[in-house]
């Protein structure tokens, strides 16, 4: 099995363009020999016997792809560190991976002011000091014999939105090999140039972007933060054949005003997760270009790849090993049955977790063993992910175990609504989740960013043959935009805690009734007042009902 580093090692000598940020390029050989000097300078600033561990506090500038290539010679990792995270669950990122070295840039040095960070060296990329320390190496040749497949070679966080984030491992084997699988399955070529606008401390952009890149010799053209605006033009001033995509990226671009010349662009497909058949039939028809829906655990420990035949809302075929298990029984759900419109009926039975009984490369979390046993159970890797399976074995995604919505003792697949409301005109996005129900147990609740008007929308809904009567939405929350993380996902655990009693504007429709109406502090205060979740209601600031 090949490392990393050799594939850096590889492209010494490689003068065509290989690296494009803002307005500088380098050569594949010039990112080869940066590397290089990198790992050299990392070798000198290691203490004896530390961990070696390199923390990359950056936006996606060229410095970030540099030390990946630094690390892997190195035979070091790299721990992305989220930039979006602040004071003390910042300096608790840091801490964590036990990085000795932390490089960073001058415009995130006011996000350590004031941090406990002891015995951590603060590199910036942009000042005279740093240009200084990296001179002595310059001349640095890259060797790989330092690097082994099991060396680790990244720690990348999850999302964190349900507690404290978990650094997963990933060694320089499963990189190396994940960039190998992908450049075969979409034919990436030497030519191809891949555009990274997903942040790189996530790990979409280093092992779905940047690693099949490497391994095809392909170009990389980098975007410092992601801009739905900016996207177009940047696929075309770099020439981009690839790009991936995760959260809610893809709706933000199709929100941007459409021109006539959009199909005009180098493009030749997308790779992410959570664009949804809607947005992903709506990209196509607007630029001409194919997303290719996957699902792979941010840990590696399942992935479903799509298939020729994949029915439309499927990911895809259930590969060896993969599983859908009741989590309380741990014992194999009924297949899914449809009705003539698509609508899933036994979603009470069909719908548990997926679990990988076969062989999988879960490397594990950094100094995390509880979090480890939660995934390893029973000898299997339990994603944490709800799916269906269908009659001929393809996969359909429902959302995370905590999304689970359960009305009346039904089972409903959050991600099934979101799919049928993004059908809505006036949508821009929308997430789906539950708020407790004292009677129902759980209610529908969906908030949508875009254009509301509660009788078109109640009408719309009548008009969808696959909306079962259980999924119509009770509270429906408008906002301006998306409340999202830094890798584009939206925040459902803040939707879910908030609940109705928000700040922005609610319409539910009361028991028995078909309309929306606007949310008022009579309504929480008298027939909401038993249901669970805070009860802050004049803090949040609902308003009184125009009678």
């Amino acid at each position: 099995m090949r490392t990393v580093a050799e594939l850096v090692a590889a492209r010494w000598g490689d003068h065509r363009p290989g690296l494009w940020c803002e307005e500088r390029v380098l050569t594949h050989h010039e990112v080869a020999a940066g590397a290089a000097a990198r790992a050299a300078l990392l070798a000198d600033l290691l203490p004896p016997g530390a961990v070696p561990h390199i923390g990359v506090l950056l936006d996606n500038t060229e410095e970030f792809p540099l030390w990946l290539g630094a690390a892997a010679l190195a035979g070091a990792a790299v721990a992305g560190i989220n930039p979006t995270r602040r004071g003390a669950e910042l300096a608790r990122d840091i801490r964590h991976v036990e990085c000795p070295v932390l490089v960073t840039e001058r415009a995130h040095l006011p996000l350590l002011a004031g941090l406990d960070l002891p015995g951590v060296r603060v590199l910036v990329t942009d000042d005279d000091a740093y240009a200084a320390l990296l001179a002595p190496y310059a001349d640095a040749v890259p060797d790989p014999a330092r690097a082994a497949p099991t060396d680790r070679m990244l720690l990348y966080f999850t999302s964190g939105s349900t507690g404290a984030p978990k650094a997963a491992l990933c060694s320089q084997g499963r990189l190396a090999a994940a960039g190998y699988a992908l450049t075969a399955q979409f034919g990436v070529r030497a030519g191809d140039v891949h555009y990274v606008c997903m942040p790189m401390f996530h790990g979409n952009a280093v092992i779905a972007d940047w690693a099949p890149a490497l391994a095809a010799g392909a170009g990389v053209a980098l975007r410092r933060r992601f801009s739905a605006s900016g996207f177009l033009a940047d696929v075309r001033r770099y020439e981009a054949t690839y790009f991936t995509y995760v959260g809610r990226a893809i709706q933000y671009i199709l929100a941007t005003e459409a021109r006539p010349g959009d199909r005009d662009n180098p493009l030749r497909m997308g790779f992410g997760t959570e664009a949804g058949a809607v947005d992903a039939a709506a990209f196509e028809r607007r630029f001409g270009v194919r997303l290719v829906e996957g699902y792979g655990s941010s840990e590696g420990g399942a992935a479903i790849q799509w298939a020729p035949g994949t029915p439309v809302g499927a990911v895809g075929p259930a590969g060896p090993g993969l599983v859908v298990l009741d989590p309380g029984t741990g014992l194999e759900c009924p297949v899914a049955v449809f009705d003539g419109a698509g609508q899933l009926r036994n979603g009470d039975e069909a719908i548990g977790e997926l679990v990988n009984q076969g062989r999988n490369p879960f490397e594990g979390y950094w100094r995390n063993p509880a979090a480890e046993a939660e995934r390893r159970r029973g000898g299997a890797y339990w994603t944490g992910d709800l799916f269906y399976r269908d009659a001929e074995g393809y996969l359909y995604f429902a959302g995370r175990t905590d999304d689970r919505i359960r009305v009346d003792g039904e089972n409903l697949a959050a991600a099934m609504i979101e799919n049928i409301l993004a059908r809505y005109e006036g949508a821009v996005a929308v997430a789906v989740y539950g708020v407790p129900d004292p009677v129902t147990g759980d209610q529908v609740m969906a908030t949508l960013a875009g254009r509301f008007d509660p009788v078109a929308f109640a009408a719309f809904l009548r008009a969808q043959p696959d909306l079962g009567t259980k999924m119509a939405p009770r509270f429906v929350r408008v906002v301006e935009r998306m409340p999202v993380t830094a890798t584009n996902k939206i925040e459902r655990a803040r939707l879910r805690r908030e609940g109705f009693r928000c700040a922005d504007p609610v319409w539910w429709r009361p028991p028995g009734e078909g309309t929306y109406r606007r949310l008022t502090r009579e309504d929480v205060e008298g027939p909401l007042a038993s249901a669970k979740g805070p009860s802050s209601v004049r803090r949040q600031g609902l308003e009184p009902r125009t009678r």
